[in-house]
This record gives C-alpha cells, structure tokens and sequence, in this order.
C-alpha cells in the first residue's frame, strides 16, 4: 500500500487526474445502478428531491463556512436560482431515464451534454464556432439518432427524457462557469444544492411515499456517492488537462455497459455502442479543440504582455 502510495505521488499531473476521473468515473456508473434499482418502486421526482436533500447533510462544512465568510458581496442570486431550478428539471428527467431505460443508454444519451454545451456557448457567451466544431456537433446528435432510431423503432419516453435533461444540464453548465467570475466553488455547489432542493420539493410531496428503511439506506447511498463522485471529478481537473481526462470520462459507458448486464441482465444492442461510439468521438474532438483554443489564447495574452 505504501509502495503505491509512492508511486502515485511520483506520478505527473495528468497521471493522477486521470487516476482520480477513472474513479469518478466509476463512482457516477454506481449512482445510476443504485437509482435504477430504487427507481423502479420509487417516483423519480421523490428519489431526485430526496438525493439532494440527504446531500445538503454531507455539504454541511461547505455551509458552515460559507455562512461564516459572508460579507454580502456580489452575490448573483438570480443567476443562482436560475441554474438551480434548469438543473433540478434536468435532475428529474435524469433519474426517470435511469428508471426506465437500459443503464448503457442513459450514459452514451448522456455525452450529448458536452455537444450542447457547444452551442449554447456560441449563442449565449459569444465564442466562436468554427465549421470543425459544427461538424462534431452535427456528428455527435447522429450518434443520438442511431441510439433511438426514430421511425424504425418506439421511441422509449426514458430516451426522450435523457435527451431533453442533456440540453438543460449543458445549461446549468455555462451558468456555472459565468458564476465562476464572480463566486467561490463552495457557493456555486452550496447553491445548487439548495436551490435543486427548493424546486424538486413541491412535486416530490406531491407524489411522496414514505421511503422504506431498505429504500433510505440506498438513498443514502445515492447522496454520499454523487457528492463524493464531484469531489474526486473536482480534483480530477484541478491535476489534469481536459483532453487527457476526456477518454477516461468515457470508460463510464464501458463500465454501464458491464453494470447493467451483471446486475439487471441488459444487453445493450450493437446500435447502442454504434451510436456511443459516434457520441464519444465527437465529444472528444470537441474537448480537444477547446483544449488547444484555450492554449492559444493563454500564449497570445503572454506574446502581448511581453510586448507591452
């Protein structure tokens, strides 16, 4: 143990990033499994609202010191609000997908998130969207089509759902980093916690069912995995560039895959890792161009201030 304890302390950056994301990774593939499994005798509403309200107890330091260094600064409330109740829908029709539809679906639907999130920072922040990038866009909603095959196959509503919550979550994303200008990383989780909370409350005792003992102690589990899932996903990018961490997201699907066959006997169909496959390269050359763009940028800022 300490041999290797050693080792990955000698590792670069990027080797312990991706350490950290393969285990994120595996994590996130263990809150679907466990979602899957309350979701199919608890209203995915009630389960939503419930694994945000458990996480607020293990956000419970984060709150304290937030409410300890409040000093009524710029705060964005409206912005906050907003995130929070687009990620509460997103979180809704997220966990209705992973009740009903196969766990290797959810996650290949899933990566279409990044592939939003392309758009809606040309339309809403302004950057540029070069025809590269517009190709890998159109090729990554392909590989959704060759998922759900429309016309030659029921479109499941779970399917649907996972779609529609990936556009919202691509949402909640840009809003997060336009909050980042202004707010610490503590505020941004605390509020999302809260407002995520807030909105899911109102239908989740519309449908309330008092969870059994059995059903709270995987909710538990939920809650304790997902917060721990963003913390290692957190420090993941702190030790590693994106483009280094972007094929190791991807192991998720592989790891669904091997889930959701050994637990609850699915066999996801060729078209399935086709339409996967299609949706994790476009994605990662998505990631790879920001990654580049980024570093162009970080060298023209260094020729300018060097010449000033």
């Amino acid at each position: 143990m300490t041999k290797l304890h050693a080792i990955f302390a000698a590792s670069s950056g990027n080797a312990k990033g991706i350490a950290w994301m393969f285990l994120t990774g595996l994590i996130f593939v263990g809150v679907t499994g466990v979602v899957r499994h309350v979701g199919s005798t608890m209203h995915p509403v009630q389960l939503a609202f419930l694994r945000y309200a458990i996480a607020l107890i293990f956000l419970m330091p984060i709150i304290l010191r937030e409410v300890k260094s409040f000093r009524g600064r710029n705060r964005r409330y409206g912005l906050h609000a907003a995130r929070g109740l687009l990620h509460a829908v997103g979180v809704g029709l997220w966990f209705y997908a992973m009740a009903h539809i196969p766990v290797a679906e959810v996650t290949a639907l899933g990566f279409t998130a990044p592939i939003f999130a392309t758009i809606g920072a040309a339309i809403f922040l302004g950057e540029k969207l070069y025809m590269r990038r517009i190709g890998a866009v159109i090729f990554g909603f392909a590989g959704a089509l060759v998922i759900i095959r429309p016309g030659l196959q029921v479109i499941e509503l779970g399917a649907i759902a996972q779609l529609v919550a990936a556009p919202l979550f691509a949402a909640s994303l840009l809003m997060a980093k336009k909050l980042t200008e202004t707010e610490a990383n503590g505020t941004i989780v605390l509020s999302t916690g809260i407002f995520v909370t807030l909105a899911l409350l109102p239908p989740a005792l519309y449908v309330w069912r008092t969870p059994t003992m059995e059903e709270t102690i995987w909710l538990i589990a939920v809650a304790g995995l997902a917060t721990l899932g963003h913390l290692t996903m957190t420090q993941a990018f702190r030790l590693a560039e994106v483009t280094a961490l972007q094929p190791i997201t991807f192991l998720q699907l592989v790891w669904a895959t091997i889930l959701g066959f050994y637990i609850f006997g699915e066999e996801p169909d060729l078209w399935t890792w086709v339409g996967g496959g299609i949706i994790v390269v476009s994605a990662s050359y998505i990631a790879h161009r920001e990654a580049r763009a980024k570093k162009k940028s970080a060298k023209a800022i260094v020729t300018a201030t060097e010449g000033a």
